[in-house]
């Protein structure tokens, strides 16, 4: 490991941050993102830095102080506002205290705040007040954590960094550990820094780049003792598939999704949902196809701060049966099931109260096929997923050198049920597709679109299928930007084509992990007379909106049905069903089929609790970013057939409902959200989205 450290960088830092906050302050934040940038030292809101400064009061008195990270916040972009700002010389009182709980130390935090709207600190303040020093850095660093979770730990810390750092037995973080902490300092005050054990490396200095580089060179001379004793060891191959881990991956991930899901007290909503992200590099495959993985697996986190995100252990399914579905079905349900009941018997054996947690597993090894990480939405299971394969990684290089040793399953407890640490991972409302997954055909066109946008905006993570990669991407782009990364991705698809569909579909089970809404929407228009018609030019039509709707709802309806957990499909049928128009017969026959279909699916589709129901629009012209291109192509076409200019049909539409609207994309994508929220027990019904057009009225 190298210092990040650069002149350059560090005048940038001074000179973005330097006139609000000075010179100090700003290297402070220059030093903790460098630490923050390499996931080796720290992951998602991990790791900790701290800066001891005067700060002056509104009276003009002069009171001493300790920044400190907020709780939760990643270092790789802090920014100076979430260095929170504390009263130390009251802090440094409480080091005569016996215990000091979570609530009241919160408590004691938020009454010794600097600022009274700041972030609550991290739940290592008093160690960072504690300790004398102007800069202090945390990290977990990945090599110190293989070198201490060791049962002869403390020596191989002394033989790789000697009497350079004191090392500290693994303490309860908080009041404990910060008394623990000095008292080891006040010892030996002379040492660089400091090794908790299962806890990670402190370092300390005068001025940042001290801290900083006496950081990188104690986790540098760890990683060097960790390479060397690792050198020209490998993992035991015992597993070995014919099959693509992709291609398993998307067999097996609605399955699993399913058998994760946890019961819910909501009848409309009876279970929660999650979403994936699957990892089959060559480290993983390695790891989960091994004779040493069971064992590995089952040892535990590499520290406690990052159990509230994969949980003690993960599930490691042995022998998977991949050569029949039905026997692995059962394998993963009797699974998952004593996952659970050994869960539930952790929490309750240390007085947990299990009804507050979920049971399921967060992280699934599955020999052939690499990782399963699940989360509330894509960025959580990535933060999962960076943590867990981290872990493992470490956990064979622990094992190479010696033997891994993880933390009691006590302390692993303490960590994930205390609330300091729950606080981490925040709470939102409840939005009506939370962590749903939403499959769009059509989707970068003016409907599919707004669609996907408002079913994001509604908590859903949003697959836009289509044939025009470039508008995909822009569609993707614009759902981001307004959403957050990873809650679309862009598929293209051929719904014509039933491999291109097959394809598309897996490519969204292996992205998020299964399908819970299925929008067939894709479609052309064609304007010709009845007696002008051509065949060619008909069954083009018919094959897109209409073979193309039962291809595109054949793949997701049994993808729904793997998954166990009943869904909605919302089929794109028109205004043109009940209200068909002159020289529009190919564009109204192909959606009478659709909507036909859409009703006997309903029909079907019961008895699995998946609900199907319609919705007929009425023209819809989209906005500048993404045009019609139904409209773009027929519009000239449409506008001969009633006598108008091309550019009076928006208005003409506009004025033949009765409540004189212009009818949107946003209007189609609310009452899809209707649909799949289960707003309503409804199956089989047909919504009007056009403002009222009475010859259109379903009857």
């Amino acid at each position: 490991m190298k210092s990040r450290w650069t002149d350059k960088g560090a005048r940038e830092a001074v000179d973005r941050w330097g006139n609000r906050y000075d010179e100090a302050f700003a290297l402070r934040v220059y030093t903790a993102r460098l630490i923050g940038a390499d996931a080796a030292l720290v992951l998602h809101g991990g790791g900790n830095v701290s800066l001891k400064a005067t700060h002056r009061t509104r009276s003009g008195d002069d009171i001493d102080a300790v920044y400190v990270k907020g709780s939760g916040r990643d270092l790789a972009d802090l920014e100076p506002e979430e260095l929170v700002g504390l009263d130390l010389t009251y802090l440094r009182r409480l080091r005569s205290l016996e215990l000091l709980d979570d609530e009241a130390m919160v408590d004691e935090f938020r009454t010794h705040l600097l600022c009274a709207s700041a972030l609550i600190p991290s739940i290592e303040t008093l160690l960072h007040a504690f300790l004398p020093h102007r800069y202090i850095d945390h990290s977990h660093a990945d090599a110190v954590l293989t070198i201490t979770n060791q049962p002869d730990g403390v020596a191989r810390v002394r033989e790789v960094l000697g009497e350079r750092v004191a090392v500290v037995e693994y303490v309860r973080p908080g009041l404990e550990l910060a008394k623990a902490v000095l008292d080891c300092h006040e010892s030996n005050p002379k040492v660089e820094g400091m090794v908790l054990l299962h806890h990670g490396l402190v370092t300390f200095g005068d001025d940042a780049r001290t801290s900083y580089e006496r950081h990188i060179e104690l986790v540098d001379a760890c990683e060097r003792y960790v390479e060397e004793k690792c050198r020209g060891r490998s993992l035991t191959p015992c597993f070995e598939r014919a099959e693509r881990p992709a291609d398993l991956a998307a067999r097996v991930a609605p399955v699993l999704r399913g058998l994760i899901a946890e019961p819910t007290d909501d009848e409309d909503q009876p279970h929660t949902r999650s979403i994936l992200e699957w990892r089959a590099g060559d480290n993983i495959l390695a790891f989960v196809n091994s004779g040493e993985a069971k064992t590995l697996a089952g040892s535990g986190p590499l520290t406690g701060d990052h159990v509230i995100h994969t949980k003690l252990k993960p599930l490691f399914i042995e022998n998977p049966d991949w050569g029949n579905d039905t026997a692995l079905r059962a394998q993963l349900k009797e699974a998952v099931e004593a996952y659970r009941r050994d869960y539930i018997g952790y929490i309750t054996a240390h007085s947990g109260q299990v009804e507050k947690l979920a049971t399921s597993p967060r992280v699934v090894l599955l020999p052939g096929a690499g990782m399963f990480c699940w989360g509330r939405g894509k960025r959580d299971a990535r933060i999962t997923a960076d943590i867990a394969e981290h872990t493992l990684i470490a956990q064979v290089r622990a094992h190479f050198i010696g033997a891994y040793t993880a933390l009691p399953s006590n302390h692993v407890y303490d960590m994930e049920c205390r609330s300091a640490q729950r606080r981490k991972l925040g709470s939102r409302a409840q939005r009506p597709l939370e962590s749903h997954v939403v499959v769009i055909s059509g989707g970068a066109g003016a409907i599919g679109a707004a669609v996907a946008e408002v079913c994001a905006e509604a908590g859903a993570h949003v697959a836009v299928a289509d044939i025009d990669e470039e508008r995909i991407a822009s569609v993707v782009r614009r759902v981001e930007a307004r959403s957050g990364p990873g809650t679309a991705c862009g598929i293209v698809m051929d719904v014509t084509d039933e491999q291109s569909v097959s394809a598309g579909y897996a490519d969204v089970v292996r992205i998020y992990g299964g399908v819970d809404v299925v929008v067939p929407n894709a479609g052309i228009a064609h304007v010709a007379s009845i007696e002008d018609m051509g065949v060619d030019d008909f069954r083009r039509v018919m094959e897109i909106n209409a073979v193309g709707y039962l291809l595109f709802m054949r793949e997701g309806i049994r993808i729904l049905k793997r998954q166990a957990l009943g869904g909605n499909v919302v089929v794109m049928a028109s205004k043109n069903v009940f209200g068909p128009g002159k020289d529009f017969g190919a564009y109204s026959a192909s959606k009478a089929a659709g909507h036909q279909l859409g009703k006997v699916a309903a029909i079907e589709l019961a008895p699995a609790g998946i609900r199907v129901n319609m919705i007929n629009a009425d023209a819809i012209f989209g906005d500048e970013e993404t045009p019609s291109g139904l409209w773009s192509t027929v519009g000239p076409g449409r506008a001969k057939s009633r006598n108008l200019d091309l550019e009076q049909l928006p208005e003409y539409y506009r004025q033949r409902n009765l409540l004189k609207v212009r009818v949107r994309g946003r209007h189609v994508g609310n009452a899809v959200v209707f649909f799949a929220s289960n707003a309503t027990p409804t199956t089989g019904a047909t919504l009007p989205v056009d403002g009222g057009v009475v010859e259109a009225f379903p009857r």
